[in-house]
């Protein structure tokens, strides 16, 4: 009989997302006259921009002419979006990233468990607490780890506390590491790192040869100009990182499927006997084998994010759902509850009131407003009494959220 990769036991009973669909699920079963507002997984609401559903009818147009048919593309992506990539997110922000360092993909979740293929199982990593649950369990699978303790705490992971006493902003490990998880701004907290709190990591990753594996997918949402949308803004990330960063959440792209990730040809990494190896070329070829790229319409879509019409499209998007995220962090406040996060991010995390379980929480909201949030637990034993709400959704659910979270008492 063939074996079963035993490391796969070791995960929770159910992914988080997929257990609060089942209880929803329950819910709606048992309360069909129920309306529920959804807030719990970060699904955007709103359309396409018009200049991506522009530029998707006209790639699938070409498609129908042999002239412009398009097969096989490169499995990097094309160069018509790692150029604009390069030149708009990054070299914009007097960030040195060139094109054929960018990796188009189809989605940050993705690479972000797909990176681990290329180093070592005896590297000692990294994660912040609370976490996207997705830096976990990827390193579970692969055998990186023990069993879960009670907490859900897995021996083999060095647990980085993000608390309301530290501003959710992790300290530095007491000792060393070789992979760091560093999400800004912060799924699930929403708070973000300032450069300064950056430079130290990026200082703490290069005295200790240790890469930091950045998860920017939400840079978007930064309103503050003082925070950077990149960790290649701090001097010599370019020798200790790597950078993931998403479509889905700055243009809707969730149902598209569109994604990138930065593998500076300057970040090496050491072998087994000791010499330095470069990493672009090992992700390069992993990309390559297991990979084989992006359709042509949809990076055509994902090329016209960054025209002069599709750039501010997105603005006014990522603007709508700020204002959502405002609405709720103001009218949660107002009922008396701690909030945190929610203005340079789309997620609100809020302390549960009267000292209730994340999960008795969830359960609450449900079953008395009707509201579906994510229990801060899942995302580590520091979530504990917490609770994440998205601000994707329309704005009369919202509005209607507040007023039902206010009732609520």
């Amino acid at each position: 009989m063939a074996r079963i990769n035993d490391n796969y036991l070791k995960l929770a009973a159910g992914y988080l997302f997929p257990e609060i669909g089942r209880r929803v699920k329950a819910f709606c079963e048992a309360n069909p006259s129920a309306k529920v507002i959804r807030m719990g997984i970060g699904d955007v609401t709103e359309p396409l921009p018009g200049a991506c559903i522009a530029a998707l009818h006209k790639a699938t147009d070409e498609m129908a002419v042999r002239s412009s048919f398009r097969g096989y593309g490169p499995e990097q992506g094309y160069d018509f979006l790692r150029e604009a990539i390069a030149k708009h997110d990054f070299q914009s922000r007097g960030a040195n990233v060139s094109a054929n360092e960018i990796f188009v993909s189809d989605g940050s979740k993705c690479d972000v468990g797909n990176i681990l293929d290329v180093f070592g199982a005896d590297n000692t990593i990294a994660v912040q607490d609370p976490v996207y649950p997705v830096y976990v369990d990827t390193n579970v699978m692969v055998g990186r780890t023990g069993s879960a303790d009670a907490s859900g705490r897995y021996p083999g992971l060095v647990y980085l506390p993000c608390t309301a006493d530290n501003g959710f902003t992790p300290a530095l490990p007491p000792g060393k590491v070789d992979l760091i998880y560093l999400c800004s701004p912060n799924n699930p907290t929403g708070t973000v790192m300032s450069r300064e709190t950056l430079t130290k990591w990026v200082e703490y990753a290069r005295a200790n040869e240790a890469i930091i594996l950045f998860d920017a997918a939400y840079e978007t949402y930064i309103t503050d100009p003082a925070i950077p949308h990149s960790i290649y803004e701090i001097p010599g990330a370019r020798e200790c990182a790597i950078e993931f960063r998403s479509f889905s959440k700055t243009a809707g792209f969730t149902g598209l499927r569109c994604a990138f990730t930065v593998v500076p040809q300057s970040l090496m990494g050491r072998t087994s006997d000791g010499s330095q190896k470069d990493v672009h070329s090992l992700w390069n070829r992993r990309h390559c084998t297991k990979f084989n790229g992006v359709s042509y319409p949809i990076q055509r879509a994902a090329e016209a994010i960054y025209s002069a019409e599709g750039a501010q499209q997105v603005k006014s998007v990522i603007a709508f759902y700020l204002e959502n995220a405002r609405l709720l962090r103001e009218g949660i406040a107002q009922a008396g509850v701690q909030v945190f996060g929610g203005v340079n991010a789309p997620y609100i995390w809020l302390k549960t009131p009267k000292g209730l379980k994340s999960w008795d929480f969830f359960d609450k909201l449900l079953s008395e407003a009707h509201l579906v949030g994510t229990p801060g637990s899942g995302f580590g034993s520091c979530g504990e009494g917490y609770f994440r709400l998205s601000a994707f959704n329309s704005r009369e659910n919202t509005m209607e959220a507040v007023q039902r979270f206010q009732k609520l008492g």
